[in-house]
């Protein structure tokens, strides 16, 4: 078995090829086309946290995997990342176990990232004017440095609840391309974005429906999870269109979840976005539309971007 530290996969990652990789997971996905059990999941109180447990394959693939990944959120007081984990990745022949990779969670980080970057592709504006990111940590930093692919915008608005953290994130030697500014409050931070990302552990609505403008394209990444909440329900009652990565799991975790609960869309609007990635007609068609993009994590994610680095130290 091949074992691959976080150096080392860092060195072999293509984010392009990472790309493509995700972005044909998900096609397969939506087709019928992969077997991905129901998330398996630990909660944590004291310290709060939490573990997710992923696994499943391509029928038609060569591999299976297994990823474990955690969420502790009281580790950066202890100057501990919050997020940590290792997929294993398998002969869907045999069994055998082909390769560990001690990503720590940045494989999770990379292709949480990717699905983003995807979304915003094929749903965001043709011309941002703005981007709008909620949260300071790993996955907000991820977002935009993915967010390169999908759009020629260098605008950054950010804003989190700690205000330190935010000027942290804004002053990352990582993204000077971007022009970043503080937003003092979700308000402002609508009212000039018209691409807005939520990366938080929130269990509480931080965007709520009164402040989204017409034009503008959310994608929800935080909510991965029961008890979880960015965004106010209302918000999927305005929206034009509502992606999701997974039917089945967003009608049970993630954001979506509460407006089909509570009867404001129903289960049928929900369109995934491997649909999305195939049928123009399911992208965004005007710039005026709202389009909201759930996206809670699935394991083909986690098998495509395994893989990939697999077949790359291999190559």
């Amino acid at each position: 078995m091949k074992i691959l530290t976080r150096q080392q996969i860092e060195q072999l990652l293509s984010i392009p090829d990472t790309l493509e990789a995700v972005e044909q997971g998900f096609i397969a996905y939506s087709q019928g086309e992969t077997v991905v059990p129901p998330v398996g999941s630990l909660h944590f109180e004291h310290p709060p946290g939490d573990c997710h447990i992923k696994y499943g394959y391509m029928k038609r693939g060569k591999y299976y995997v297994v990823k474990i990944a955690s969420g502790f959120y009281h580790n950066p007081k202890h100057n501990l990342p919050s997020g940590n984990g290792l997929m294993l990745l398998f002969d869907k022949k045999t069994g055998a176990p082909l390769c560990l990779l001690q990503d720590q969670g940045y494989l999770t980080d990379i292709r949480t990232a990717a699905a983003g970057c995807i979304a915003a592709k094929y749903l965001a504006p043709k011309n941002v004017s703005c981007i709008g990111i909620i949260g300071t940590g790993a996955q907000a930093f991820y977002q935009l440095k993915l967010l390169s692919f999908a759009t020629k915008c260098r605008k950054v608005l950010i804003w989190g609840r700690d205000r330190s953290k935010a000027e942290k994130l804004a002053s990352h030697p990582d993204l000077s391309e971007w022009d970043c500014r503080i937003a003092p409050n979700v308000d402002q931070l609508a009212a000039e974005c018209n691409l807005i990302v939520t990366t938080t552990s929130s269990s509480h609505p931080l965007l709520l429906a009164h402040q989204i403008r017409p034009g503008t394209h959310i994608t929800a990444m935080g909510a991965d999870d029961i008890g979880k909440q960015e965004l106010d329900p209302q918000i999927f009652a305005k929206a034009d269109k509502v992606v999701v990565d997974s039917r089945n799991q967003c009608v049970l975790l993630g954001d979506s979840s509460y407006a089909v609960k509570g009867g404001l869309i129903q289960e049928g609007q929900l369109i995934e976005l491997g649909h999305v990635i195939q049928d123009p007609k399911m992208q965004r068609i005007s710039e005026s539309e709202i389009t909201v993009a759930d996206l809670t994590g699935i394991a083909i994610q986690d098998l495509q971007i395994a893989a990939a680095v697999f077949e790359a130290a291999e190559s």
